[in-house]
């Protein structure tokens, strides 16, 4: 066979093979956390494929543990709050901000049913265990800072309190509540009604409801987002730009499918756990960002807060942990 035709038959072969997708890692809270969901969601509506990847979920026990996975590079992106990466950077983590994921924030203080005579307000706390997601000693998550937030603007230190890890999953939340192991735990939806509904706990605070919201500075902070390392948008600029486009794209099918069709999509066994994530979506229907672009308010809100929780300790100016190049910016 002449050469030309050889060469001609060997690339025709190539082009017949299929282009295997990129891998690309992603840590975040989850499975099955109401703020996160999208996350969840991707691989249930083909969002990585039609963009060229194959994501590889690494879910866990809250935002701190993501950015911990990202910072020991088990994971390309992380998608956790942004005044947790702006803790995680100040303590002198890697992370940049690429895309929005969420557009409300919610975190939900909930208190033992037990205590409901005796606990009527933060500062009603002390002396007392309050959970939160995750936390480590050099990064805080939202729910660590907003927990002392909280209780420094009731007029009591956070030295008042012992705050320890109580997970995000339904199964850690409720035996400690069952346990009595913490009094409160401050975090996520749709756990923190379910804890509610079970008649475990009752809501002493939550940040998705404008009333308590407006008690916090910088209340409509950017709960999640996605965020990776420098040294990937340097050396992977294209991962980037691809994994953006994977948020933009189920952030734009969730905006145009309704609480059942999201949740009959992510094709859940467990009725109960249907319901709980059902309930929530239709109490926060602006829950989720529908572009992806990373807004203004937010960043000036997210700095408020932080400024609030943590700057005065180890101050950092939001827009040095900001890449706006792929996800765009809006007011």
């Amino acid at each position: 066979m002449p050469l030309r035709r050889l060469l001609i038959a060997l690339f025709a072969c190539l082009a017949a093979l299929p282009i295997r997708a990129e891998r690309v890692a992603v840590a975040y809270p989850g499975p099955l956390n109401i703020s996160y969901l999208p996350l969840d969601l991707i691989p249930k509506i083909g969002a990585d494929r039609a963009e060229g990847v194959e994501f590889v979920p690494r879910p866990t026990g809250g935002g701190g543990a993501a950015l911990q996975q990202l910072q020991s590079r088990n994971a390309d992106f992380a998608v956790a709050g942004v005044p947790a990466a702006m803790s995680a950077k100040a303590a002198g983590n890697d992370v940049m901000v690429v895309a929005a994921v969420d557009d409300l924030a919610v975190f939900v203080l909930t208190v033992r049913s037990d205590l409901k005579d005796k606990v009527r307000q933060p500062r009603d706390l002390a002396g007392r265990i309050i959970g939160v997601t995750s936390s480590s000693l050099s990064v805080k998550t939202i729910s660590h800072q907003l927990a002392e937030l909280l209780l420094r603007n009731d007029g009591l230190s956070p030295n008042q309190v012992r705050i320890v890890a109580a997970g995000q999953s339904w199964e850690e939340q409720s035996a400690a509540m069952r346990s009595k192991s913490v009094d409160a735990i401050l975090g996520f939806e749709p756990f923190a009604s379910r804890l509610r509904d079970a008649g475990l706990a009752y809501f002493l605070f939550n940040l998705g409801n404008p009333a308590d919201a407006a008690r916090v500075p910088g209340g409509g902070l950017l709960q999640a987002a996605a965020i990776t390392r420098s040294d990937v948008l340097r050396d992977a600029p294209r991962k980037a730009e691809k994994m953006v486009a994977v948020i933009r794209r189920t952030l734009q099918w969730i905006a145009g499918h309704t609480p059942e069709q999201i949740v009959a999509a992510l094709e859940i066994d467990d009725a109960e756990t249907r319901n709980s994530l059902l309930k929530s979506l239709r109490q926060y229907p602006r829950l989720y960002s529908p572009d992806g672009k990373l807004s203004d308010h937010q960043m000036r809100e997210t700095a408020l807060f932080y400024a609030a929780s943590e700057g005065t300790a180890r101050p950092l100016a939001i827009e040095s942990i900001v890449d706006t190049r792929w996800a765009g910016r809006k007011p």
